[in-house]
């Protein structure tokens, strides 16, 4: 009977230290879930399509976001609060002192690093693709099949990694698809062209004329008086995307690298403005959507010419009197800036 009484007594020590080992163990770890972790700076992480939690853990541990610690604690942590699971693939930036808990919720979370990609008023397709494949983050489709010039609509686009430059193309041209649309059913009566294709070629050529909004639609209304007289356009940027079919140098020096010449002005090509009459055959780049409205509601103005004024500007004229003398002021101005 002594020796049971001992027995017993030894289970409920046992038991006891046990009970407490556990209680330890178990505040150990609770404690480790929710302090911050000890890395100073935020880390960047890409958790790939099928990674179990236990290699996720690995990961953080090579990346200084876990200790060897936490290393053990993650795995657990995820499996009792049911996260294990459910844990989403993406580029994820975890901040500075996350810890175990914040960690396990923002890779649940999905929240994804979203990368941002500015597409400016006015590239051409060669131009706008080039620039999506010098983005960070953003996979390479290099033999992209690109719509037509001028179907894309610059904008700010977001991205995440994972995401292809065929991706961000083909919300650009979603984009340019329902702008034309719901801008073409507001359009100004009696305009002389009668197609969405006719005014979107005719808005590229005003994105390329002018970089001030203001004056987007006052040069829209001169090409439209124009196009109503049957007068020639004489717009030098077709005959510049005759010459380079959008391929532009990009060098500092233009997009053809150098002056357009008066040589360049005979060039042969339907495309050329000052040979032949009306809209050329397509856009020439890639138009905004204020160039779009302009186009579609042109200012009513009498003006028929308009050249550089030297302030970023243009004068506008309405007798090629006057435009002359316009563009005596503007060779002025150009040659003492020389």
């Amino acid at each position: 009977m002594k020796a049971f009484k001992l027995f017993l007594g030894f289970l409920v020590v046992v038991f006891t230290v046990c009970l407490i080992g556990s209680g330890l163990s178990l505040w150990w770890a609770a404690k480790e879930y929710t302090k911050p972790g000890a890395f100073t700076e935020a880390v960047d992480i890409t958790i790939e399509r099928g990674a179990n939690i236990n290699r996720i853990s690995e990961m953080l541990l090579y990346e200084g976001a876990l200790d060897m610690n936490g290393y053990y604690i993650f795995p657990l942590a995820g499996r009792l609060t049911g996260q294990a699971t459910k844990l989403k693939a993406g580029e994820y930036e975890i901040p500075a002192h996350a810890s175990i808990k914040e960690i396990l919720n923002l890779l649940e979370s999905g929240k994804v690093i979203q990368r941002q990609v500015t597409i400016r008023e006015g590239l051409t397709n060669y131009e706008i693709n080039r620039l999506l494949l010098e983005q960070k983050g953003l996979e390479k489709v290099a033999d992209v099949d690109m719509l037509p010039e001028g179907h894309y609509l610059p904008e700010t686009y977001s991205y995440s990694k994972g995401d292809s430059n065929a991706d961000i193309l083909g919300r650009m041209a979603a984009s340019m698809e329902s702008t034309l649309d719901e801008l073409w059913k507001t359009r100004a009566d009696n305009l002389p062209f009668k197609t969405k294709e006719e005014a979107l070629t005719l808005a590229s050529i005003i994105e390329k004329e002018t970089s001030l909004p203001e004056e987007r639609k006052r040069i829209a209304g001169v090409f439209v008086n124009r196009l109503r007289k049957g007068m020639l356009l004489q717009t030098d940027p077709t005959v510049i995307y005759a010459i380079t079919k959008g391929e532009n140098k990009n060098d500092g020096h233009g997009p053809l690298g150098r002056h357009l010449l008066k040589k360049d002005l005979k060039i042969d090509s339907p495309y050329n403005t000052y040979l032949h009459p009306g809209l050329p055959p397509g856009p020439i780049a890639n138009p905004g959507r204020g160039s779009i409205e302009a186009a579609l509601h042109p200012e009513e103005n009498d003006f028929l010419y308009f050249v550089a004024d030297g302030s970023g500007g243009h004068a506008f004229a309405k007798t090629l009197k006057e435009h002359q003398t316009n563009v005596r002021k503007w060779h002025k101005k150009r040659k003492a800036l020389q």
